[in-house]
C-alpha cells in the first residue's frame, strides 16, 4: 500500500516530486508509526465491515481501527466480537487490499481470545488500541498482546490511548506521565504510537469543543497535550510517535467539491472557490487544528468519518520549501553546525537546532511524498478525492 495509491500514476506524477512509497505491515515499526496518517475508526458491529474496509482502502485509507470500546453499547460486545470474527475471516479468504488494521478492545483478556478466535485470519492485524492507559491498567494488555503474538507468530503492536482522569487532573498528571512513560518503555518493541482522547479529557470538565474551536483552543486539553509531548515526545530517541485528538464535525456530503472541481485547474479563482467550500462544510476548524498538530509535536490523526482523512493527508504531504531545508540541513558536510540561508530565501537555517525536525520532516517525506513546487494543499486534495 501508499499514500496517495489511489490516484492515478500520471497525476501522481504531475503532483509529487518525490511520490510517497509503498509499505506494508511488515515493515519497521518507526515507518508505520509515521504511516498511520489519518486513523479511521468504524464500530465493530457494523454490518459488511469487511466490505466497508476494502471500499475505505480503495478511497485513501491507510489506517482503520475496529472498536470494541466507546463506539458500541456495553450490551453489544459479544455481538460485536462475532461480527468482527466473521468479518475479518472472510476478508482474509479474499484478494482485496486492506489498511493497516487495528482493534480497540475494553479488557486484557479480549486480546488474546479475539487472536485465538481468528485463527489463520489474525494476520490481517497490525494490533490492538488499549484504552484509558495507565501504568497499572496498561501493563496487563502489553502482557496479553505479548502472549497473542507469541501464539499466533504474528507481529502485534500496541497504540495506547492516552485519556484517563488521572492523567487529565492537575495533582496526579506529573506521576501518571511518568509512571506510563516506564511502562511503554519496557513494552517499547511493542508500542507503534501513543493516540490522545481529548473527548475524554473535555467530558472530565462537561465540555464539547465547537466545530470553530480546535483542541488548542481549550486550555485544559492544550495544557493536557503539552504535557503529554513533554514527557513522551521527545526527539532523544527516548519518545513516541503521538497522534493527533479526533475532530468530531462531520456535515460533509459525498458530492460536497463536485461544482468546484469540474473546472480546470488551471481556472482563476477555483482555488479559493475551494477554500470557501472547505469553510462552510465544517473544515476550516480540521485544517487549523491539524496544522496545530504538527506544530505541537503531533502526528497522524484519529478520524470518525471519511471525509477527514483525505486532508489530513493533503496536509501531510511535506512541501517542496520544506524538503529543501531539511535535505539543507542534513547534508554530510554540515555536521559541525552553523547557521545557513533557505534556498527559498526566506529564513534562516540553524544546523543543530534544526536536525531533529529535518529527521522527521524527512521521514514524512519518505510516506507522504513530496510536491512539487508549484503544488499546493488544494491540488492534493483535490487529486486524492479523485476530482
Amino acid at each position: 500500500m501508499r499514500h496517495f495509491g489511489h490516484v492515478s500514476p500520471e497525476d501522481r506524477q504531475r503532483l509529487f516530486h518525490r511520490e510517497p512509497v509503498e509499505f506494508t505491515r511488515d515493515d519497521p515499526a518507526g515507518l508505520l508509526a509515521t504511516a498511520l496518517g489519518a486513523t479511521l475508526y468504524s464500530p465493530a458491529t457494523r454490518p459488511r465491515l469487511a466490505d466497508a474496509v476494502v471500499k475505505q482502502t480503495g478511497l485513501g485509507v491507510r489506517s482503520m481501527v475496529l472498536c470494541l470500546e466507546d463506539s458500541i453499547a456495553d450490551g453489544e460486545v459479544a455481538v460485536g466480537e462475532a461480527n468482527l470474527v466473521e468479518q475479518l475471516t472472510e476478508l482474509a479468504a479474499r484478494d482485496d487490499e486492506t489498511p493497516l488494521l487495528f482493534v480497540r478492545v475494553r479488557a486484557p483478556g479480549q486480546i488474546t481470545d479475539l487472536v485465538r478466535r481468528l485463527g489463520p485470519a489474525a494476520r490481517l492485524l497490525s494490533g490492538f488500541v488499549l484504552p484509558k492507559f495507565t501504568y497499572e491498567h496498561g501493563e496487563p494488555f502489553l502482557e496479553a498482546l505479548a502472549e497473542a503474538e507469541y501464539s499466533s507468530g504474528h507481529r502485534l503492536f500496541a497504540m495506547p490511548v492516552l485519556e484517563s482522569p488521572e492523567l487529565l487532573h492537575l495533582e496526579t498528571r506529573t506521576s501518571t506521565l511518568v509512571d506510563i512513560a516506564a511502562v511503554v518503555d519496557k513494552y517499547r518493541d511493542r508500542v507503534l504510537a501513543l493516540r490522545l482522547g481529548v473527548t475524554d479529557f473535555c467530558s472530565a470538565y462537561g465540555l464539547r469543543r465547537a466545530a470553530d474551536t480546535t483542541a488548542y483552543d481549550v486550555g485544559i486539553v492544550a495544557h493536557v497535550i503539552a504535557d503529554v509531548v513533554n514527557v513522551l515526545g521527545r526527539a532523544d530517541g527516548s519518545g513516541f510517535t503521538i497522534t493527533g485528538p479526533v475532530w468530531e464535525y462531520f456535515r460533509l456530503q459525498e458530492r460536497m467539491f463536485k461544482p468546484q472541481l469540474r473546472a480546470s485547474p488551471f481556472e482563476e479563482g477555483r482555488a479559493q472557490s475551494l477554500r470557501t467550500t472547505l469553510i462552510e462544510h465544517d473544515l476550516d476548524g480540521l485544517l487549523r487544528e491539524i496544522e496545530l498538530d504538527r506544530a505541537n509535536g503531533l502526528l497522524g490523526k484519529t478520524c470518525i468519518h471519511p471525509s477527514h482523512v483525505i486532508p489530513v493527508h493533503a496536509l501531510s504531504v511535506v512541501s517542496h520549501e520544506e524538503y529543501g531545508d531539511a535535505q539543507d540541513i542534513l547534508r554530510p558536510e554540515r555536521g559541525g553546525g552553523g547557521v545557513l540561508r533557505s534556498a527559498y530565501t526566506n529564513k534562516m537555517n540553524e544546523v543543530k537546532p534544526h536536525r531533529a525536525w529535518a529527521e522527521r520532516t524527512l521521514r514524512r517525506a519518505e510516506v507522504f511524498g513530496v510536491a512539487r513546487e508549484d503544488i499546493g494543499f488544494v491540488e492534493l486534495l483535490a487529486a486524492g478525492l479523485g476530482r
